[in-house]
Protein backbone atom coordinates (compact mmCIF):
# COMPACT_ATOMS: atom_id res chain seq x y z
CA UNK A 1 0.00 0.00 0.00
CA UNK A 2 1.25 3.54 -0.75
CA UNK A 3 1.80 6.05 2.22
CA UNK A 4 -2.06 7.53 2.22
CA UNK A 5 -3.14 4.04 2.13
CA UNK A 6 -0.82 2.72 4.83
CA UNK A 7 -1.99 5.81 6.79
CA UNK A 8 -5.60 5.49 6.59
CA UNK A 9 -5.17 1.90 7.84
CA UNK A 10 -3.22 3.14 10.76
CA UNK A 11 -5.65 6.08 11.33
CA UNK A 12 -8.28 3.48 11.84
CA UNK A 13 -8.50 1.69 15.13
CA UNK A 14 -11.12 -0.83 14.15
CA UNK A 15 -10.06 -4.75 13.93
CA UNK A 16 -8.45 -5.63 9.97
CA UNK A 17 -10.03 -7.27 7.39
CA UNK A 18 -9.12 -10.43 6.59
CA UNK A 19 -7.31 -9.59 3.44
CA UNK A 20 -5.31 -6.88 5.29
CA UNK A 21 -2.18 -9.23 5.16
CA UNK A 22 1.32 -8.80 6.95
CA UNK A 23 0.03 -5.41 8.56
CA UNK A 24 -3.70 -6.92 9.56
CA UNK A 25 -1.82 -9.75 11.59
CA UNK A 26 0.20 -7.10 13.10
CA UNK A 27 -2.33 -4.81 13.94
CA UNK A 28 -4.46 -7.68 15.45
CA UNK A 29 -1.42 -8.29 17.56
CA UNK A 30 -1.40 -4.87 18.82
CA UNK A 31 -5.13 -5.09 19.18
CA UNK A 32 -4.76 -8.35 21.77
CA UNK A 33 -1.95 -6.81 23.53
CA UNK A 34 -3.68 -3.75 24.39
CA UNK A 35 -6.62 -6.13 25.53
CA UNK A 36 -4.73 -7.34 28.59
CA UNK A 37 -6.83 -7.71 31.58
CA UNK A 38 -4.45 -6.06 33.49
CA UNK A 39 -5.19 -2.42 31.40
CA UNK A 40 -7.74 -0.14 32.49
CA UNK A 41 -6.35 3.07 30.87
CA UNK A 42 -3.22 2.09 28.90
CA UNK A 43 -5.83 0.37 26.69
CA UNK A 44 -7.41 0.37 22.95
CA UNK A 45 -9.23 3.24 24.10
CA UNK A 46 -6.68 5.20 24.81
CA UNK A 47 -5.18 4.09 21.10
CA UNK A 48 -8.20 5.07 19.34
CA UNK A 49 -8.55 8.49 21.80
CA UNK A 50 -4.70 9.57 20.40
CA UNK A 51 -5.47 7.90 17.05
CA UNK A 52 -8.79 10.63 16.79
CA UNK A 53 -6.35 13.42 18.34
CA UNK A 54 -4.03 12.71 15.48
CA UNK A 55 -6.77 12.21 12.93
CA UNK A 56 -8.08 15.94 13.92
CA UNK A 57 -4.42 17.74 13.22
CA UNK A 58 -4.54 19.76 10.37
CA UNK A 59 -1.37 20.37 7.68
CA UNK A 60 0.27 16.71 8.05
CA UNK A 61 2.41 15.22 5.33
CA UNK A 62 1.30 11.64 5.17
CA UNK A 63 4.71 10.60 5.87
CA UNK A 64 4.83 12.66 9.33
CA UNK A 65 1.00 11.74 10.04
CA UNK A 66 2.30 8.14 9.48
CA UNK A 67 5.12 8.00 11.85
CA UNK A 68 2.81 9.68 14.54
CA UNK A 69 0.08 6.95 13.51
CA UNK A 70 2.87 4.30 14.08
CA UNK A 71 4.52 5.54 17.17
CA UNK A 72 0.59 5.68 18.77
CA UNK A 73 -0.02 2.42 18.37
CA UNK A 74 3.04 0.91 19.65
CA UNK A 75 3.69 3.57 22.78
CA UNK A 76 2.33 1.25 25.13
CA UNK A 77 1.99 -2.29 23.78
CA UNK A 78 4.39 -3.17 26.38
CA UNK A 79 2.47 -1.79 29.28
CA UNK A 80 3.13 -4.05 32.93
CA UNK A 81 3.07 -1.82 36.10
CA UNK A 82 5.62 -3.87 37.86
CA UNK A 83 8.54 -2.60 35.65
CA UNK A 84 10.14 0.73 34.90
CA UNK A 85 11.17 -0.21 30.87
CA UNK A 86 7.70 -0.17 29.34
CA UNK A 87 8.26 2.51 26.73
CA UNK A 88 11.66 1.22 25.86
CA UNK A 89 10.46 -2.46 25.12
CA UNK A 90 8.15 -0.85 23.62
CA UNK A 91 10.21 1.42 21.31
CA UNK A 92 12.46 -1.69 20.14
CA UNK A 93 9.38 -3.87 19.72
CA UNK A 94 8.06 -1.09 17.19
CA UNK A 95 11.19 -1.23 14.93
CA UNK A 96 11.28 -4.82 15.13
CA UNK A 97 7.52 -5.01 14.21
CA UNK A 98 8.20 -1.75 11.25
CA UNK A 99 11.05 -3.73 9.87
CA UNK A 100 9.43 -7.00 9.24
CA UNK A 101 6.85 -4.62 7.80
CA UNK A 102 9.28 -3.30 5.30
CA UNK A 103 9.39 0.50 7.02
CA UNK A 104 13.19 2.14 6.08
CA UNK A 105 16.18 2.06 9.25
CA UNK A 106 15.20 6.12 9.64
CA UNK A 107 11.34 5.57 9.79
CA UNK A 108 12.05 2.32 12.68
CA UNK A 109 14.39 4.89 14.73
CA UNK A 110 12.67 7.79 14.54
CA UNK A 111 9.50 5.81 15.64
CA UNK A 112 11.23 4.55 18.23
CA UNK A 113 12.68 7.79 19.11
CA UNK A 114 8.99 8.96 19.39
CA UNK A 115 7.86 6.20 21.79
CA UNK A 116 10.91 6.57 24.26
CA UNK A 117 9.88 10.37 24.37
CA UNK A 118 6.70 9.32 26.51
CA UNK A 119 9.01 8.01 28.95
CA UNK A 120 9.16 11.32 30.51
CA UNK A 121 7.16 13.46 27.75
CA UNK A 122 9.91 15.87 27.89
CA UNK A 123 10.67 17.05 24.36
CA UNK A 124 13.62 19.70 23.08
CA UNK A 125 13.39 22.39 21.01
CA UNK A 126 12.89 22.07 17.17
CA UNK A 127 10.99 19.23 17.69
CA UNK A 128 7.38 19.63 16.43
CA UNK A 129 6.51 15.92 15.74
CA UNK A 130 7.54 14.93 19.58
CA UNK A 131 5.81 17.97 20.54
CA UNK A 132 2.80 16.82 18.81
CA UNK A 133 3.14 13.05 20.21
CA UNK A 134 3.71 14.09 23.35
CA UNK A 135 0.89 16.43 23.56
CA UNK A 136 -1.66 13.73 22.75
CA UNK A 137 -0.71 11.64 24.87
CA UNK A 138 -1.25 13.67 27.48
CA UNK A 139 -4.28 14.99 26.21
CA UNK A 140 -6.70 13.03 28.85
CA UNK A 141 -5.28 15.66 31.71
CA UNK A 142 -6.76 18.33 30.00
CA UNK A 143 -10.06 17.09 29.58
CA UNK A 144 -13.48 17.85 31.79
CA UNK A 145 -12.88 16.97 35.44
CA UNK A 146 -15.56 13.81 34.96
CA UNK A 147 -13.19 12.56 31.87
CA UNK A 148 -9.99 13.48 34.25
CA UNK A 149 -11.53 11.19 37.38
CA UNK A 150 -12.18 8.08 35.27
CA UNK A 151 -8.73 8.09 34.16
CA UNK A 152 -7.34 8.63 37.56
CA UNK A 153 -9.82 5.92 38.84
CA UNK A 154 -8.72 3.79 36.01
CA UNK A 155 -4.66 4.54 36.98
CA UNK A 156 -5.22 3.02 40.46
CA UNK A 157 -6.99 0.07 38.87
CA UNK A 158 -3.77 -0.86 36.93
CA UNK A 159 -1.61 -0.50 40.20
CA UNK A 160 -4.09 -2.32 42.46
CA UNK A 161 -1.02 -4.03 43.96
CA UNK A 162 0.47 -1.32 45.05
CA UNK A 163 -1.03 0.04 48.81
CA UNK A 164 -2.59 3.09 49.39
CA UNK A 165 0.37 3.97 51.53
CA UNK A 166 2.97 3.41 48.48
CA UNK A 167 0.59 4.33 46.06
CA UNK A 168 -0.53 8.33 47.22
CA UNK A 169 2.76 9.47 48.17
CA UNK A 170 4.11 8.05 45.06
CA UNK A 171 1.20 9.19 41.89
CA UNK A 172 1.70 12.87 43.96
CA UNK A 173 4.94 12.90 43.54
CA UNK A 174 4.73 11.95 39.81
CA UNK A 175 1.93 14.66 39.09
CA UNK A 176 3.86 17.58 41.00
CA UNK A 177 6.45 16.10 37.99
CA UNK A 178 4.13 16.80 35.67
CA UNK A 179 3.20 20.21 36.80
CA UNK A 180 6.46 21.34 37.03
CA UNK A 181 7.15 21.01 33.06
CA UNK A 182 6.74 24.47 31.43
CA UNK A 183 4.95 24.53 29.52
CA UNK A 184 2.99 21.04 30.59
CA UNK A 185 2.11 20.65 26.76
CA UNK A 186 4.91 20.97 24.07
CA UNK A 187 2.62 21.37 21.22
CA UNK A 188 1.01 25.66 21.23
CA UNK A 189 -2.28 24.45 19.97
CA UNK A 190 -2.64 21.65 22.80
CA UNK A 191 -1.59 24.47 24.87
CA UNK A 192 -3.97 26.85 24.45
CA UNK A 193 -6.78 23.74 24.47
CA UNK A 194 -5.90 22.02 27.80
CA UNK A 195 -3.04 23.29 29.75
CA UNK A 196 -4.93 25.59 32.08
CA UNK A 197 -7.43 22.91 32.85
CA UNK A 198 -5.27 20.07 32.71
CA UNK A 199 -2.75 21.79 35.85
CA UNK A 200 -6.38 22.32 37.38
CA UNK A 201 -7.22 18.61 37.41
CA UNK A 202 -3.53 17.39 38.67
CA UNK A 203 -4.09 20.04 41.41
CA UNK A 204 -7.35 19.04 42.12
CA UNK A 205 -6.01 15.37 42.39
CA UNK A 206 -2.96 16.11 44.27
CA UNK A 207 -5.07 17.63 46.98
CA UNK A 208 -6.73 14.48 47.16
CA UNK A 209 -3.67 12.53 47.66
CA UNK A 210 -2.29 14.37 50.20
Amino acid sequence: MDRAQACAFWLDSGPPSPGDGLAGETKARLRAAYGEPHRRYHDMTHIADCLGELARVEGLADERRLRLAYAIWWHDVIYDPTRSDNEAASAALARDDLAALGEADSTCAEVARLIELTTGHQVGEDDPDGALLVSIDLAVLGRSAEAYDAYASAIRQEYAHVPDAFFRPGRAGVLRRILEAQPLYPDPAYRARYEDQARANLTREIATLS
